[in-house]
């Protein structure tokens, strides 16, 4: 299925005009993914068993859904020796692995540099003109260590075995920079995504001067490196970030994905940010949910409209979209974006 009309053809550049904080060609969408449903309905091709075909689904599905790139996740995830279960909800404590230096010791530390990214050459041949590919990294740096070691613990520890700790980031950074020096440096490739949530609904995880210490010299290694390489670097972070925005910025990110209308909305986050950082979705996912299809898209419209002469905006949802988004809502923010005229 086909929501975009064939004159939209995709042009990866647009997406570069709006991360250069510019006005690009026409309205442009940004997602970070999608759910498996969509996935299907968008790309015609059912859930695939093939490395391959999987890749080839979420590239047509965001093609047909009228986007310039399409975002592939990280294959790859650290390996949790102590058995995580798959759940819905999973607890920030449940973290179990390292403990002790002895758990640091025995862990089984992922290269992501010595995995085979052939994939994407496979891919390369197979992608419509004009569109390219945005990766997404593993897990982000704090996200990992907080999984690794358990949310309370990680906090006792920073003050208790603070040596540990760094070191834990240490090795989680230095897998996380693996991935997107090799990611970045693809021929499909036009940008990497640093996925890493800091914060709650109303300050960062830990403290800022913890995350400059131990996350944020990561993240400015994967925006250097992507630079370097002529990419660009997005953040995908979650919660109350105020804190810590000129760090954001100081650390190179091209663009900022991830806002939620009770933190701060993206109109506002708009006009505060757009002359220093792209800002990327925002439609929060309550709104999307809840709200009539004519709410949505007259937000998406009034949007857009807010945007249009300063460039640096691409429409999107606030976060994702997950299988309790009814198809119907994300489809009218897409046709709100295709029928914008100014």
């Amino acid at each position: 299925m086909r929501i975009a009309s064939p004159s939209r053809a995709p042009d990866w550049r647009n997406l570069a005009e709006v991360l250069e904080r510019r006005v690009p060609a026409r309205p442009t969408l940004f997602e970070f993914f999608l759910n498996e449903r969509l996935y299907t309905a968008l790309s015609g091709m059912p859930p695939q068993s093939e490395e391959l075909g999987c890749w080839v689904r979420i590239v047509r599905a965001f093609e047909n859904a009228g986007y310039d790139y399409a975002m592939l996740m990280s294959p790859w995830t650290f390996p949790l020796t102590h058995g995580k279960a798959d759940k819905s909800t999973v607890s920030l404590n449940q973290g179990d692995a390292i403990g002790s230096r002895a758990d640091f010791d025995r862990y089984p530390w992922p290269d992501y540099g010595a995995r085979d990214f052939g994939f994407l050459d496979e891919l390369l041949p197979l992608m419509p003109q004009g569109m390219k590919l945005i990766m997404c990294g593993p897990d982000g740096v704090l996200e990992t260590a907080i999984a690794l070691m358990g949310y309370e613990r990680m906090c006792e520890m920073l003050y208790d075995d603070q040596g540990l700790v760094e070191d834990v980031f240490a090795k989680v950074g230095e897998a996380y920079l693996s991935f997107h020096r090799k990611a970045a440096d693809h021929p499909a490739v036009m940008a990497v995504v640093s996925s890493d949530d800091w914060g709650f609904n109303t300050q960062t995880l830990i403290s800022p001067a913890h995350l400059r210490k131990l996350v944020f010299p990561w993240h400015r290694e994967v925006c250097a490196l992507a630079h370097r390489l002529g990419k660009y670097a997005i953040l995908h972070s979650c919660g109350a970030l105020d804190g810590v925005w000129e760090d954001i910025v100081a650390m190179g990110f091209d663009g900022r994905h991830s806002y939620e209308d009770n933190i701060l909305p993206v109109e506002r986050a708009y006009e505060l940010q757009h002359s220093r950082i792209a800002v990327l979705g925002g439609i929060d996912l309550g709104f999307l949910v809840r709200q009539s299809e004519e709410e949505i898209a007259l937000r998406c419209r009034q949007l857009l409209r807010q945007t249009a002469a300063g460039g640096g905006y691409a429409l999107g949802s606030g976060n994702s979209i997950p299988d309790y988004v009814p198809d119907g809502h994300y489809y009218a923010m897409l046709r709100a974006c295709f029928a914008f005229d100014g």
